[in-house]
């Protein structure tokens, strides 16, 4: 039953227009008048409406535009018009600028905003028919773009389902059309609804309103909040806002389920561009109801501002997306004949070349070793090529019996080892797409990471399922181990790895063959971003590029069958397989790189007969601190290394130098590269070592890997990379890559995945957020990341030359040279770890000071000394500058002086 408000909520009053607010030009504003109509049956006449709204159309008038079309926008509940304030005013600052023009209608529905409180219920599809009136008053003909939010979201796409004669494309922000049969209406909501609260809630105070205030993310300041309430001050204006919520259909029965069912069904025919945005921290439109939306409009764009919450145009630049989308996918307010692709797309008819488990299949028949686990339960264990192939049959033949489709989403919270290569090439074999977010991200990172991606299934070890489990982690459950029942109960396990191989093995005995081979332009794995410089990422790599990866790591280091690899990163480690190579994870924490040591390297290396070492810097560092514990036999060991790789931060020479020292006859190289793309350039100690004299600033990285192409689009005065691509050398700027290896795009990031192929013409470029510079020889120099250069008076300052410059004052071990102020004025500000380490976090003493001063290159307006400095959580290797940023700006303007 409908839930009833109270008689107050029957209340009417006339349109008016809004006071003086912020962000709220009043010459936008407007009140149009919908005379009675008759109605097509009895019983459907409506009386005369007045409503208000914004509308750019004047002043596009008198700055002489035609508009290209028209971005109708419909508010949900309890916001109004003011909700679209930055969407209007960035139209005009789009349009006054020379592109594309759009005029800008936002309405406020009847009973809510400024518009007339007519003391009637108004229903799903009186709102959508009521939409329908005004814009025929309006004379509305088309172009015409929809953006609803919330219930307005639900209201818009109705009204693009009856007006497909003018709709070109649909934009929505945490809306939704469908409430599953098997989930729970979001628990605010449900609050709500009940019956003897939904009036006090909603209408009698204003609970309702000040809560949907309260969790915007940042929270609202005072004035913005208090233009929010404006239209609502008091019981008898607030009639609607309970009305909404009434509306809401819970079930089948309720009076507005049929209309929802409609537009939900028209939804999935609309066959136009769309745009889906979210906030992920929204508690009332969850992340099902994205997962609803995209699934009815696969060709939609997607993007989660990760942080933001349910007021999204006010937590995030929805403004900024959307006129950025119009202008690639619409930019005449037509849809191109492209379909409005925008950006280069992969080449689905490229080289398929060989698929990921190609060495697998060839190997199946050998009892060499395969991968070696030096942290198994019980001792070392080793399996053979014979074992692991076998067991990636049977798993992968198991996971369809349960149902597992070529497209699901599989995330792996296991530690590298025998049952994680099994899920994974078990998973990308059939079809499944892999998510992989290492433990390194943390807790909280690697929330973020399973959630963004959105696993239909999870395969865990227990400390996995238990994260899962206690931080409502999606997917439906698989352990690597057998547990009790009441284990498996509450933590929600439906079947073990070993039950699905099982599984797998009576379906293949009984001659059911595995599916056919994925296509190459089928994605293949999610894998995450560190999260060094922001929110991890999801990249996306579809089969063919996965294998470009594989072909570019075996042709630039030589590794393929008979190889021994010890991988001390975990994507690494995954690849051994793929190589063809024997692989072994050596004993530590995967999630602290630094809990390496070297006699553990060494028992790795003779385990498995290594001949190539790859470490993260952190790991070496504390390999190389460990040394002394080494015995004859592990120095023996060592000594048969031929390669020893690190990647992941900029390796110095000395850490190098030390390293080889261990491993004297291994090659030492250092890779540079991102999750974007795992190889781009490559360097050996003997250039790092001449580098090290070079004047040139920033860490030399090597000459490009085979088929990779590297520019540089050049800094402004801003720090802005907006010059066009080049390859002149010592010219700085962001540092650009293309190659056959670089990842897909970005999950459900569209306008980050936009921003990183701005101005590139290749389809597989990318725009690595590095900064830097080829020089004469073709070498690429990095100098930091795009976020940490340093605007100051003086002119652009990249970081890693005054850092590596500072590093060579006596005394000083590492430094971070950050940026402190506003942008254009910024002072540049020298962290260091001194040797031996400060206790405490201090001012430089003077004579510190003064030769840091001398050896940085660039004026420095403080020097602080830290015992640590902060370093990013995947590598613990690199300094995070933004965070060492804040804190100096911080302790300069006489905060407390804690650790950073």
């Amino acid at each position: 039953m409908t839930p009833r408000l109270p008689r107050v909520a029957a209340t009417t009053a006339p349109a008016t227009l809004p006071p003086p607010l912020p962000g709220l030009d009043p010459a936008w504003s407007r009140l149009v008048t919908v005379p009675a109509s008759a109605g097509p049956t009895a019983g459907t006449a409506r009386p005369e409406r007045t409503w208000h709204l914004l509308d750019t159309a004047g002043q596009l008038d008198e700055l002489g535009l035609e508009p290209v079309g028209t971005l109708l926008c419909v508010h949900g509940n309890p916001t109004w018009s003011y909700l679209w304030r930055s969407v209007l005013a960035r139209s005009l600052e789009v349009a006054a600028a020379g592109g594309p023009v759009w005029r800008v209608v936002a309405v406020d529905q009847l009973g809510m905003g400024f518009s007339e409180r007519t003391g009637e219920d108004h229903r799903l599809a009186d709102r959508v028919a009521d939409l329908g009136a005004l814009t025929d008053e309006l004379g509305l003909t088309g172009p015409v773009v929809t953006l609803g939010h919330d219930w307005g979201g639900v209201v818009s796409l109705g009204w693009a389902v009856d007006h497909p004669d003018l709709v070109v494309a649909v934009t929505t922000c945490n809306t939704a059309v469908h409430q599953p049969d098997d989930a729970p209406i979001p628990a605010p909501l449900r609050l709500a609804l009940r019956p003897h609260l939904l009036g006090r809630a909603t209408v009698v105070t204003p609970a309702f309103i000040e809560t949907t205030l309260a969790i915007a993310h940042p929270r609202l300041d005072r004035a913005t909040a208090d233009a929010y309430r404006a239209p609502y001050r008091g019981a008898a204006r607030r009639g609607a806002v309970g009305g909404f919520v009434a509306d809401i259909p819970v079930d089948a029965q309720h009076p507005s389920a049929a209309e929802l069912d409609r537009i939900a069904a028209g939804v999935a025919a609309l066959d136009v561009p769309a745009l889906l945005l979210w906030g992920p921290r929204d508690p009332v439109f969850l992340e099902r109801y994205l997962d609803d939306l995209a699934a009815r409009l696969p060709q939609a764009d997607v993007h989660r501002f990760e942080g933001a919450g349910h007021l999204l145009p006010d937590d995030a630049d929805v403004a900024g997306t959307v006129f950025d989308w119009l202008g690639d996918r619409l930019p005449d307010g037509e849809v191109p004949a492209d379909g409005g692709a925008g950006l280069p797309a992969a080449d689905a008819d490229a080289d398929p070349g060989r698929p990921l488990w190609a060495h697998l299949e060839e190997l199946r028949d050998s009892d060499d070793a395969a991968l070696v686990e030096m942290a198994a339960p019980g001792g070392t264990r080793t399996i053979s090529w014979r074992l692991l192939a076998r067991r990636i049959e049977e798993v992968a033949a198991g996971l369809v019996d349960l149902g597992v489709r070529p497209g699901d989403r599989v995330s792996l919270l296991v530690t590298p080892g025998a049952d994680l290569t099994a899920a994974l090439y078990a998973c990308v074999r059939v079809g499944a797409v892999v998510v992989v977010a290492d433990a390194g991200l943390g807790l909280r990172g690697l929330t973020r990471a399973v959630r963004g991606a959105r696993p239909d299934w999870v395969i865990g070890a227990l400390p996995g399922l238990a994260a899962a489990r206690a931080l409502g982690w999606p997917g439906r459950r698989i352990a690597t181990i057998a547990l009790p029942a009441p284990a498996r109960a509450a933590l929600r396990v439906e079947h073990t790895l070993a039950a699905v191989a099982r599984r797998g093995a009576a379906r293949l005995a009984a001659g059911t063959a595995l599916p056919a081979a994925p296509a190459p332009d089928a994605p293949a794995a999610v894998l995450f971003t560190s999260g060094s410089t922001g929110p991890a990422k999801g990249v996306v790599y579809t089969h063919g590029q996965l294998g470009a990866v594989r072909d570019a790591l075996a042709g630039q280091y030589d590794v393929g069958v008979g190889t021994g690899l010890v991988a001390g990163f975990a994507p690494f480690a995954l690849l051994g397989p793929a190589l063809g190579a024997r692989s072994v994870a050596p004993d530590m924490d995967v999630t602290a790189p630094r809990t390496l040591t070297a006699r553990a390297v060494a028992d790795a290396v003779a385990a498995a007969g290594a001949t190539v070492v790859f470490l993260s810097p952190a790991a070496i560092a504390n390999v190389v601190a460990t040394a002394s514990a080494l015995t004859d036999d592990d120095r023996r060991a060592l000594g048969r290394v031929r390669l020893f790789l690190s990647a992941g931060a900029p390796v110095s020479a000395a850490l190098l130098t030390a390293a080889t020292e261990l491993m004297p006859n291994a090659s030492a190289h250092t890779p540079y590269g991102m999750t974007e793309g795992l190889l781009m350039t490559d360097v050996d100690l003997d250039r790092v070592t001449a580098a090290s004299a070079s004047a040139s600033s920033g860490i030399c990285v090597g000459r490009p890997a085979a088929s990779v192409r590297v520019r540089i689009a050049p800094l402004d005065a801003d720090g802005r990379a907006t010059g066009a691509l080049t390859e002149t050398p010592d010219v700085t700027g962001e540092i650009v890559v293309a190659a056959p290896h670089v990842r897909d795009h970005y999950d459900r990031l569209w306008r980050t995945d936009r921003v990183s192929r701005l101005g590139v013409d290749d389809p597989r470029g990318h725009r690595t957020g590095d900064v830097g510079h080829l020089d004469a020889s073709g070498q690429l120099w990095v100098e930091g990341r795009m976020q940490h250069v340093i605007t100051a008076p003086t002119g652009v300052v990249t970081p890693v030359g005054p850092e590596q410059r500072t590093e060579r004052v006596p005394g000083v071990g590492r430094a971070g040279v950050v940026g402190v102020g506003p942008s254009g004025t910024q002072q540049v500000v020298a962290v260091v770890e001194t040797v031996p380490a400060a206790r405490r976090p201090a001012l430089a003493d003077p004579a510190l000071a003064d030769a840091v001063r001398a050896a940085a290159g660039v004026p420095v307006a403080a020097v602080l000394v830290v015992p640590e400095l902060p370093t990013d959580i995947r590598h613990n290797s690199k300094v995070d500058r933004a965070r060492l940023a804040r804190w100096a700006s911080s302790v300069l303007a006489g905060g407390r002086m804690t650790r950073p």
